[in-house]
């Protein structure tokens, strides 16, 4: 397949991979800490919801063994799309809430099947040099995504906070632009979309063992060469970047008598959602471009350390708590290249594990081990932060990063993995 043709379809199909994301792990937690939820109620309650995409690898073979990924694909994104909506109609109600974590959570289970589909489309379309040059580009989209939900919506919802008479008004239209943005990325997507020659379910026949096929496929996975260590370097690679990522919002929005910085909701959508993400995007892109040239070997112990040491941005920025808005931006921006600089590399580890007969099922036993590493941390570290205040709590986070450090030097990485073949 061209680069033209590629370029049709893999940046709009990351696109929409990252806004359910966005929507259920950022957006959810802007939108509950202005309706009054608490850091520990936040952080607990939405870290669950990672929990569709740790245990979708109990799903994922079935993925692989019926209809096309294909298929799969476009039915997911209306599903998500009617799920948008439903937030949108249920922000109103008394019990919003209760109500509107259920319809996150079986909007989370949509997305984390999408993605088996998404990534398992991905590897079937592309040859290893060229997935290897479009890691970049799948994180970039991925990322505008991130910018679209957490911050030009973020910040869309700001703006209808000061306008439409209250909070819930505010969020719930906000919720009606995202359904619609969705369901026509569906529509396009149905047209759009290539089709493989392997892309086609694995169980042909009616007279085939689902069972068996069930059990070899997730049962392969871990029979992986040195499977402890890459179990460990998916679980604790993001450690300290997991406890960071519930809390740096209510960090923004709190006032600073609280140890926050006083942001508004707009102000977040600029410096986090915007110019974050953006930094974010081109860190990615910088992280793939580099990987294709030199290999995942050679770039793996930069990528450590930029993922990490820009952490203690947060440190500084608690301490001082400064006032001066580009200040502000300019620090997040910072620790968000480092972040999708160095998460360039876990994404390429998860391929490299993946390879084989059942790489799509495989690549969805990664991913959920990737979500359970970021739910874990997460669900403590509101109420961590409650206890000992912002300046503590970034302290920790610091700390938080020997594990990644520690893991990183167990693993054990093809000298020419991910570098483009001559």
């Amino acid at each position: 397949m061209t680069s033209r043709k590629l370029w049709s379809w893999i940046p709009t199909l990351y696109f929409g991979q990252g806004i359910p994301y966005v929507v259920v792990m950022s957006i959810s937690v802007i939108m509950y800490k202005k309706m009054g939820i608490s850091n520990t109620d936040i952080a607990l309650y939405t870290s669950w919801l990672y929990l569709p995409w740790v245990i979708k690898p109990l799903w994922s073979p079935f993925v692989d063994m019926f209809r096309t990924k294909r298929f799969w694909i476009v039915t997911l994104q209306l599903l998500i799309g009617a799920a948008l909506a439903g937030v949108a109609f249920t922000i109103p109600l008394p019990s919003f809430f209760q109500i509107t974590l259920a319809v996150f959570w079986l909007m989370a289970f949509s997305s984390a099947t999408h993605d088996i589909a998404a990534d398992g489309f991905y590897m079937l379309a592309l040859e290893q040099h060229q997935q290897a040059a479009f890691v970049g580009v799948r994180s970039t989209f991925y990322r505008i995504a991130m910018i679209m939900g957490q911050g030009a919506l973020v910040y869309l919802a700001g703006y209808l906070e000061m306008h439409a008479g209250s909070l819930a008004m505010a969020w719930s239209i906000t919720f009606f632009v995202l359904a619609g943005m969705f369901l026509s990325l569906a529509i396009y997507h149905k047209f759009v979309l290539p089709y493989p020659v392997s892309d086609k379910p694995t169980v042909s026949d009616a007279s085939h063992n689902v069972l068996k096929e069930f059990t070899s496929t997730f049962g392969s996975f871990f029979k992986k060469k040195n499977i402890g260590i890459i179990l460990a370097f998916l679980l604790l690679y993001r450690f300290a970047e997991a406890q960071l990522v519930k809390l740096v919002t209510p960090f923004l929005l709190d006032p600073r008598i609280e140890g926050g910085l006083g942001l508004t909701t707009q102000e977040v959508g600029i410096v986090y959602g915007t110019v974050g993400v953006i930094a974010l995007t081109l860190g990615g892109l910088l992280g793939g471009v580099v990987i294709a040239k030199r290999g995942l070997k050679f770039w793996l112990w930069i990528m450590v350390c930029a993922i990490h040491f820009p952490d203690a941005m947060f440190i500084y920025l608690s301490q001082v708590q400064p006032e001066n808005f580009y200040f502000i931006s300019a620090a997040v921006a910072i620790e968000q290249f480092g972040y999708g600089f160095g998460f360039t590399a876990y994404m390429l580890f998860m391929i490299m594990t993946s390879e084989g007969e059942h790489k799509t099922a495989h690549y969805a036993i990664c991913t959920g081990f990737m979500a359970l590493g970021m739910m874990l941390p997460g669900m403590f570290s509101g109420w961590l932060q409650d206890q000992i205040g912002y300046q503590h709590f970034f302290l920790w986070v610091m700390a938080s990063t020997i594990p990644g450090f520690i893991i990183a030097a167990l693993v054990k990485i093809p000298e020419e993995f991910g570098k483009k073949k001559a």
